[in-house]
């Protein structure tokens, strides 16, 4: 794993020993009320308290030393630094991990070059009238690309980044401390996870705005955004049974499970990201890490066009632009699915071990 930067350090640790003394935030959220439980601050201890911020920024506005006072204590600032920064140390395998500090121009190109060889070899192999003829019935997909290229291509992609993930994870809760997982911890876990609960600001309103006030639009868009993609897995799921267990082969119908499920995902996924980055253009930059941002675009723009590549999908598959469509949704979630352990994606995984942990350290 590589090292944290002693700059990201330092300055966490220097902000979370004046707010240890402070206090005055502890009832904001989980990240102060892990932070009141310790005296020092191990790196293990930063990452955790990092991931476990949701950076909702009430604390900033809160907040008495503040700039312009001499402390210029920045709370979201310092630890979207270091939480960023820990993306890089537990990523696997190794080498890859530089993929986050260019993000948004690595996600660019990969996603480009997926759909420009996509198409490619689309072009070369796949007869005209396949490509752009009109195909109507199950397994019209499959007349385009086959069923086990299909399969194989998803299949290697997302396992590699599920597995890359995971060992990421269990890197962080090694490094954190995190000891023996206990279901109790995992279920409290989720709940928080589901329900966004510390993205209410303390208070229940929301996470503060430019002028102080509080809106809880930045929830609701992260709850379209993790719905929809949550629905849209579920229908990928239904499908795989319907398609090894039923003998059903796709496209299924529109009022199918797995196309309901889908199509509302897809909204959602529509609905979602727009509204994050719109949130994030109107929000008040200086509790905020603008130098991240190109992360935060580059997968909320990744999410954005996988959806809207599928739903056009479903919604001309029975045209003559259905073939070419195809292609490129393919290319896109091939995309989507190579930089998915090295995106903005990974902060979930790293968070709801962070709420399991804190879970643990509430009772």
């Amino acid at each position: 794993m590589l090292i944290a930067t002693d700059a990201a350090v330092k300055e966490a640790q220097r902000v979370m020993e004046v707010c240890n003394a402070c206090r005055y935030c502890e009832g904001v959220c989980a990240t102060f009320q892990a932070m009141a439980l310790r005296r020092t601050f191990s790196g293990g201890d930063l990452d955790y308290l990092a991931n476990l911020c949701h950076n909702c920024t009430a604390c900033y506005h809160d907040c008495q030393y503040a700039a312009p006072h001499d402390f210029d204590i920045n709370v979201p600032v310092a630890l979207a630094d270091l939480r960023v920064d820990s993306y890089t140390r537990y990523a696997w395998p190794g080498f890859l991990a530089r993929a986050f500090e260019r993000n948004g121009l690595i996600t660019a190109v990969v996603t480009t070059i997926s759909i420009t060889v996509l198409l490619a070899l689309a072009m070369l192999f796949i007869n005209a009238s396949t490509l752009f003829g009109q195909h109507v019935g199950p397994g019209s997909f499959y007349k385009v690309v086959g069923h086990g290229l299909m399969v194989a291509t998803a299949g290697l992609t997302f396992g590699f980044a599920i597995l890359a993930m995971i060992i990421g994870g269990v890197r962080f809760w090694r490094a954190t401390g995190g000891g023996p997982l206990k279901l109790r911890n995992l279920l409290s876990a989720g709940h928080y996870a589901a329900t966004l609960k510390y993205l209410d600001g303390g208070h229940g309103d929301g996470c503060s705005t430019v002028d102080d006030r509080a809106s809880n639009l930045r929830r609701i868009y992260h709850q379209f955004t993790m719905w929809g993609f949550l629905l849209c897995f579920a229908a990928t799921c239904v499908a795989t049974v319907y398609d090894y267990g039923l003998g059903l082969v796709a496209p299924y119908p529109f009022f199918s499970v797995p196309v309901l499920l889908g199509t509302i995902g897809g909204v959602g996924l529509l609905i979602g990201p727009v509204g994050l980055v719109w949130n994030k253009l109107k929000s008040d930059p200086r509790p905020l890490q603008l130098k991240h941002f190109g992360m935060d675009y580059a997968f909320l723009g990744s999410l954005f066009l996988v959806s809207l590549t599928g739903l056009l999908l479903l919604a001309f598959r029975e045209t003559s632009a259905m073939g070419v469509l195809l292609i490129i949704h393919l290319g896109f979630v091939l995309g989507f699915f190579l930089l998915l352990p090295y995106s903005k994606f990974v902060h979930a995984v790293y968070r709801f071990a962070a709420l399991a942990k804190f879970a643990g350290e509430k009772r």
